[in-house]
């Protein structure tokens, strides 16, 4: 949580900085025009550490907009994918059950206890460092434990990665120049195309490359072109991960090839850096510890994400200009705690913090930005409602008109960088309509845009003051403001306020027939208590009742169950038999298996 504190390896050429950009008596007898003619020569001079700034700026953006997408999931505005008629898979080929599950993010409580156990734990550093006198000590024991800690960040870097060059290199759609979309199939190893007279699939016999472009004919030898249709298949398939250890582990998980590939490469990027320290497996332990931070947490609403910059806000102004805390903690432990940049003759230092409480923020604007794509797209329908009321002492039934909201379906967004790279036109970039998933990818992002540039122009500020103060800044004094403000103002100018302030992702909004006022104009008032809505609720329940009915019976003709007495089996013949007297089969002690998927199973859904 260090803030923007940096360390300067050669003062003099910040100090001509400074001079040329606030001080001097030769520059203050200087005329605006005169100023401003000199402006071209001092960036010039000061060439390197503006190049130096600017890549501590692009590698804060680029980690906060790339965890920011990672990070995006089913928002409660829309419904899940249906399934397919036989129920095994959706029809999605990248959605999994846990990517619909809300993240467990952080409780108004947190706004408060945030900053103060960051102090807690940043004193007890600085005493430590001070009593032990020695700081290699701290930082062997610091190192060995962000190591073991960032195996799992660095893994999830990585894969991703490696997920991201193979959705360039093997893409699922691509275009030709005169507009014709090609649809890569990896069942029947070919490209195909829909006719626009009858909307039937075409298949193009002469691309046999899983390759996409002008690839895709390319003239190969039958070994050559199986070698590349096995290798898009490896990379791209979902393997199901079975571990059981009786009464411990009972676990059940998605995994591809480039997971475990980027686990391994972490692994020995980890060992590697435990015996050399160098600098560019730090910064790439703390990137991911700040990627792996954004995509995990949550500030749940805004109201909670507001609270807790504002905290850490003042948290960080007290810790840099009136402590000597976070300066000397941030200075001296040499673990990836912070990002090092390194320039000719300096250095500075950002600290993770920095990156991660803005992130989680400008993370949580990206999915309210998916939220409401979702949310303008809802129906309202016309529903009737049975009340019955009981005040006149009579039992009065009342028919009511209210209206019901339908959702739209979730269509994944994720995994279509290389679809959109090579199936739209650079004119058509911020509207691509390939398919359903490149549409859906392309969503309004107000607010996320919002947030990004005012961080932008508060790392500039902060880097700006930093030049002209010659002291550590507390990033956060800027960024906070910044984030903050940019996002409310935006919310106010579009008249959306209401619904920033009810938007949560505790799990409360993903609800489904759901009953509400409207005004005249049609705009949805408030959500009608579960009491109101006896009809839906009974229906439900009839539904349920109907349902648990009808699988009795069924049991009960086929023999396995008599609906009179459903429990009539021992407890010892439950145990050994089942209702039909056949015997149970066992379970697994240990297991550990990787199972592929069938092949007509990894079609690519578009």
């Amino acid at each position: 949580m260090a803030s923007n504190d940096s360390t300067y390896l050669a003062t003099s050429d910040i100090s001509a900085v400074a001079v040329n950009m606030t001080t001097g008596s030769v520059v203050a007898n200087m005329t605006i025009t005169e100023k401003l003619s000199t402006l071209p020569m001092v960036l010039w001079d000061n060439r390197d550490t503006f190049m130096l700034e600017f890549r501590i700026i692009f590698t804060a953006m680029a980690c906060i907009y790339l965890g920011s997408y990672a990070a995006l999931r089913r928002p409660p505005s829309a419904n899940p994918p249906k399934r397919s008629k036989k129920g095994k898979r959706r029809e999605q080929q990248d959605y999994h059950d846990e990517d619909d599950q809300m993240v467990h993010g952080l409780l108004p409580s947190d706004a408060i206890m945030f900053p103060i156990l960051a102090g807690i734990v940043l004193v007890g550093l600085y005493y430590l460092i001070k009593w032990l006198e020695d700081p290699n000590i701290l930082n062997r024991i610091l190192s060995v434990y962000f190591s073991t800690m960032s195996l799992a960040s660095l893994g999830k870097l990585l894969a991703d990665s490696l997920h991201f060059l193979t959705g360039f290199v093997f893409p699922t759609v691509w275009s030709t120049k005169s507009g014709r979309v090609y649809h890569i199939d990896s069942s029947k190893r070919g490209h195909w195309y829909t006719a626009e007279e009858t909307k039937n699939q075409l298949w193009d016999d002469k691309k046999q490359s899983p390759l996409p472009g002008r690839w895709s004919e390319l003239s190969l030898t039958e070994a050559k072109r199986n070698f590349l249709w096995e290798t898009r298949r490896l990379l791209m398939e979902q393997w199901t991960v079975r571990l059981s250890i009786h009464g411990i582990v009972n676990e059940t998980f998605k995994v591809r090839f480039n997971d475990i590939l980027g686990v391994v490469i972490a692994i020995g990027a980890n060992a590697t850096y435990y015996m050399t320290k160098s600098t560019f497996l730090s910064n790439a332990m703390g990137y991911a510890f700040s990627y792996v931070g954004i995509i995990v947490m949550s500030p749940t609403t805004f109201t909670t994400g507001t609270g807790l910059l504002f905290g850490l806000f003042f948290y960080d102004i007290y810790m840099v200009f009136y402590t000597p805390y976070m300066v000397t903690v941030a200075t001296t432990l040499d673990v990836p705690m912070k990002l090092v940049f390194e320039g000719p003759g300096r250095a500075s230092m950002l600290g993770l913090g920095d990156i991660v409480l803005p992130g989680i923020f400008i993370g949580l604007c990206l999915r309210f930005d998916h939220y409401m794509y979702y949310y303008r797209q809802r129906k309202l329908v016309p529903v009737e409602l049975k009340v019955q009321d009981k005040s006149s002492g009579q039992l009065v039934t009342n028919t009511q008109t209210q209206r019901m909201v339908v959702k739209p379906d979730y269509v994944n967004p994720q995994g279509q960088w290389g679809d959109l790279f090579w199936s739209t036109k650079l004119s058509n970039i911020r509207s691509p309509n390939a398919t359903p998933a490149l549409e859906a990818s392309a969503f309004p992002k107000t607010y996320f845009y919002a947030a990004m540039i005012g961080y932008l122009f508060a790392m500039v500020m902060t880097l700006a003051m930093l030049l002209v103060y010659r002291h550590a800044q507390p990033a956060l004094l800027y960024l906070v403001p910044g984030v903050i403000f940019s996002v409310w103002i935006t919310g106010t100018l579009r008249g959306e306020l209401r619904e920033m302030w009810n938007y949560t992702e505790d799990g409360r909004l993903d609800k489904v027939d759901m009953i509400v006022d409207v005004d005249e104009n049609g705009n949805v008032i408030d959500l009608i208590p579960d009491d109101k809505d006896s009809r839906g609720d009974n229906k439900r329940e009839e539904k349920s009742n109907t349902e648990a009915t009808t699988e009795a019976e069924a049991k009960a003709k086929a023999g396995e169950v008599s609906p009179a007495q459903p429990n009539d089996i021992s407890p010892k013949k439950r145990e050994d038999t089942k209702a039909d007297g056949r015997k149970e089969k066992g379970y697994p002690v240990f297991l550990f298996s990787i199972e592929a998927p069938p092949l007509s199973e990894q079609t690519s859904h578009t």
